[in-house]
């Protein structure tokens, strides 16, 4: 009798229904920038009337008129709808760009949405200045939504969830190692995640309207930079403004979009021993104060003319950009050496905290690195120590050590295997390879820091899709997606 192994079914019903309730939750939010056309008297109203009737329409028929027969979803289900949502969310999102005034390409308007939903913060467009209010929004909403996170979202409006494969989909979304449950059902953790984004979101949009941005303006960029998406309504940034004001205020919510929100949720019921006890935090401390000496060293000796400014408001703001993988830059950014080029690059590599709104590899996973090859090191001294990795005054188990360190060798390859590629598809060598990096890491940082300007209006079709992937891997931290590439996850 010939061996097999059975193929275990997926099951597919309850995905569709639960995808349909987040169609129409995109569809909800897809109303906001509808009416911000009809306010200020723009056509791209059309764009999104339609483009929230077909998502409404999609998501109305796969809730219900699809009826599964059971309820219940397994890690495997878990992973499968994670992936698939954000890119669901992704192809009926490009809608308004595509019936828009702007006219974008099928590719142009995937990749803006995926950028948008990722928190990448790169775009097709040579200049977005020409975009409607209702465009603007719109890439700010999506960037503010895939922030906290699609899956999590929807954890919190849908109770059913908490006992049907939530803790699956949580695990599968929320960036880090561990994922820490601040309340006891997954459902009230994603309540209180969102309730402290919200509010923070709020109060960092009135801070920017107290300064020189006007209402629309600082809804925008209070939705793209609580996030760390680094979207504008300007070509120019936050230099459009030149206010140091701004610059103050953002790196304030910045660094809190850093911070693993756990944390945040601890300190807002008083208990601010948890930052005190965590390394990450930390750490995150510690390399932003190295980075800023490094920095004002670099600028100090580069031979430019020095000011207050240059030796401290801007080099935090741009430290704490690269790190929280938020992606403003200053005026003076391309002009500060190659130096702080390299620093910066380090600082997207990493990104900030696990739990948090920001990309990169996160810091977590550097202290279990260091912490790993300090032990190596020992070993190489004395063979028969019993050496552990501890983290936050706990031992870490040698698997989630070695997972650790898969993570950053995949990382770091799929980097590389995006350069490639891009490289044989014509673009130069430092376009390819940073353009593979900045998508992975999600960062977005302009690409003009390679002397070649907005590398993305003039990239081949191909070389957008293929980006486009890179960001959702990034952002789902590699394991969730290529899952689905293995054999094994498609059997029992």
């Amino acid at each position: 009798m010939p061996m097999y192994k059975s193929r275990a079914k997926v099951n597919l019903p309850v995905l569709m229904r639960v995808t349909g309730w987040l169609l129409m939750i995109e569809a909800a939010f897809m109303l906001f920038p509808l009416l911000t056309c009809l306010i200020y008297g723009e056509s791209d109203y059309m764009a999104f009337l339609i483009g929230t009737a077909i998502t409404a329409t999609a998501g109305g028929a796969m809730t219900f008129l699809i009826k599964p027969t059971r309820n219940d979803m397994a890690k495997r289900e878990g992973f499968l709808l994670t992936a698939l949502v954000w890119v669901i969310f992704s192809l009926f999102g490009m809608i308004p760009f595509l019936l828009s005034s702007t006219h974008y390409s099928i590719s142009d308007a995937f990749f803006e949405a995926m950028s948008g939903f990722t928190t990448t913060g790169v775009s097709a467009l040579s200049t977005v200045e020409q975009l409607s209010h209702g465009l603007h929004l719109w890439r700010c909403l999506m960037q503010w939504i895939g922030g906290m996170g699609i899956i999590l979202f929807t954890l919190a409006v849908i109770p059913m969830l908490n006992h049907s494969g939530g803790m699956q989909m949580f695990n599968a979304e929320v960036t880090g190692i561990t994922r820490d449950k601040i309340r006891p059902r997954v459902s009230q953790t994603a309540k209180t995640l969102w309730l402290i984004y919200f509010l923070l979101s709020i109060a960092l949009c009135l801070l920017l309207w107290a300064g020189p941005m006007d209402f629309f303006d600082s809804m925008c960029h209070a939705l793209s930079s609580m996030s760390t998406g680094g979207f504008s309504t300007r070509d120019a940034g936050i230099a459009a403004w030149e206010s140091n004001y701004l610059k103050i205020v953002l790196i304030v919510f910045m660094f809190i979009g850093g911070i693993n929100f756990a944390l945040i949720y601890k300190a807002s019921v008083g208990d601010f021993k948890s930052f005190r006890e965590n390394d990450s935090f930390k750490a995150y401390l510690k390399i932003i104060g190295l980075a800023l000496i490094a920095y004002i060293a670099a600028i100090t000796f580069s031979g430019q003319a020095v000011n207050w400014e240059s030796v401290s408001i801007d080099p935090l703001f741009q430290i704490v950009s690269a790190l929280s993988s938020t992606g403003y830059t200053t005026s003076a950014f391309e002009n500060w050496g190659t130096t702080i080029l390299l620093i910066t690059f380090i600082l997207m590599f990493f990104g900030a905290c696990a739990g948090s709104t920001s990309g990169g590899a996160k810091i977590d996973r550097l202290i279990f690195m260091l912490k790993n090859l300090r032990n190596e090191v020992h070993r190489c001294i004395q063979p028969n120590a019993i050496l552990s990795v501890r983290v936050n005054g706990r031992v870490i188990a040698p698997e989630l050590v070695s997972k650790v360190m898969a993570f950053l060798w995949i990382y770091v390859l799929i980097i590389i295997a995006g350069g490639v590629i891009l490289t044989s598809a014509g673009m130069s060598m430092p376009d390819a390879f940073y353009s593979a990096f900045s998508c992975v890491s999600n960062t977005g940082l302009t690409s003009a820091v390679t002397g070649n300007g907005n590398v993305y209006a003039f990239m081949p079709d191909a070389g957008k899709w293929l980006l486009s992937f890179l960001m959702l891997v990034g952002r789902l931290e590699l394991f969730t997606v290529l899952v689905l590439f293995s054999r094994s996850f498609w059997r029992k």
